[in-house]
């Protein structure tokens, strides 16, 4: 079935010598894999090599069998623009790390509209702004309202935060917790919106910590996540 598509580009592997095998989140049907045979050799077409980054946002024309195999592209074309995404070191470095973390949680081959848009929006709005140091934490955090297991912020006056349970509490156990300052920076970006998160004001140390906590707590709420190998890369350039 020949399908009209939104899609973010989560990791493009090189196949043989000349081919690469894409993966990215669909509007149309959630995640998709795609052979793209050729594309690296070919000097014209309408599908080219350069589109695959991490993260970019294309318009494709592609060929779903729906089959659980490798799908086609006929053709692709940038359907956003960035001016900074790619080009600023730390811009491009926090994206090569959400691009792992969004393949590493995104598994489902069904449409999810209101999650595409949420990628959708926030990535443009990282490529349009320059105080970028928490933009990190604050989509992690919010993209856990489209997985399933966004914190319960009730009781959020109380000392700790379980990661296990998802929620605030008096009570300390052996589950692992998120507590002192770093639990007051969770509590303050629970309770903003992207035009505030610079206004969060946190040392390198602390946004280390916290990013550690909210990536423990992907693992122990995704059946099968894995470690970012790009997180000590994001965590140089932050030091």
């Amino acid at each position: 079935m020949q399908v009209t598509t939104k899609a973010i580009i989560l990791s493009s592997l090189k196949y043989g010598d000349t081919s690469l095998i894409v993966k990215a989140y669909t509007f149309s049907d959630g995640l998709k894999s795609y052979l793209l045979k050729g594309v690296l050799s070919s000097k014209r077409g309408k599908v080219k090599a350069a589109y695959f980054q991490p993260l970019t946002q294309l318009e494709l024309v592609a060929i779903h069998k729906n089959k659980g195999t490798l799908e086609n592209i006929r053709e692709a074309k940038t359907s956003y623009h960035y001016q900074t995404l790619h080009s600023n070191i730390i811009k491009n470095t926090m994206t090569q790390f959400l691009a792992e973390m969004l393949g590493n949680c995104l598994l489902e081959e069904e449409p999810n509209e209101s999650l595409f848009y949420f990628i959708e929006a926030s990535l443009q709005w990282l490529d349009t702004h320059n105080e970028v140091a928490n933009f990190h934490l604050f989509f992690l955090l919010n993209i856990t309202k489209y997985l399933g297991f966004y914190p319960d912020i009730n009781n959020n006056n109380y000392l700790y935060f379980d990661l296990v349970e998802g929620n605030f509490t008096n009570s300390i156990n052996t589950n692992p917790m998120i507590k002192e300052d770093n639990l007051n920076y969770f509590k303050t970006l629970l309770g903003i919106n992207f035009d505030e998160i610079h206004s969060v004001k946190m040392s390198q140390n602390n946004r280390q910590e916290l990013l550690k906590s909210l990536i423990l707590y992907f693992k122990l709420h995704l059946q099968g996540f894995r470690k970012p190998k790009s997180l000590a890369i994001l965590n140089e350039i932050f030091r």
